[in-house]
């Protein structure tokens, strides 16, 4: 049987890094949470993600600096990049290669849809 896939949630607002969490891992996904761009380039380092899903306006290091990693380092790997903010950071998030942009407030059903969508894209079905 496969593994579940790992997901690098990277949000520092925690009422949103929580709800995020709660439904990924209630989907049956490995979940592995950062508070804020720092935290999420050195769990970064660490590797073994198959999906990230990262706020864009965060302290220390944006979104966009996590995006910019991740498709540097690997660039196959999905990522769906989230703001709350209006078209500038989704400018800056297409601009850094996200995947996918989502505003807030994020639906869950439509965050797994893309979540499923991206996994199966990035490991051919």
């Amino acid at each position: 049987m496969n593994t579940a896939p790992t997901i690098l949630v990277v949000e520092d607002d925690q009422d949103v890094r929580s709800m995020l969490v709660r439904h990924l891992r209630h989907h049956g996904f490995h979940v592995i949470e950062a508070v804020d761009g720092m935290e999420g380039l050195q769990k970064l380092e660490a590797g073994g993600f198959n999906l990230v899903i990262t706020d864009i306006v965060m302290p220390y290091v944006s979104g966009v600096g996590i995006v910019s990693k991740v498709k540097a380092q690997s660039p196959e790997m999905p990522v769906i990049a989230i703001t709350g903010y209006g078209k500038e950071p989704e400018a800056l998030a297409g601009e850094s290669r996200a995947d996918l942009v989502i505003g807030k407030p994020v639906t869950m059903a439509d965050l797994m849809a893309h979540v499923q969508r991206l996994l199966e894209e990035s490991h051919g079905g």
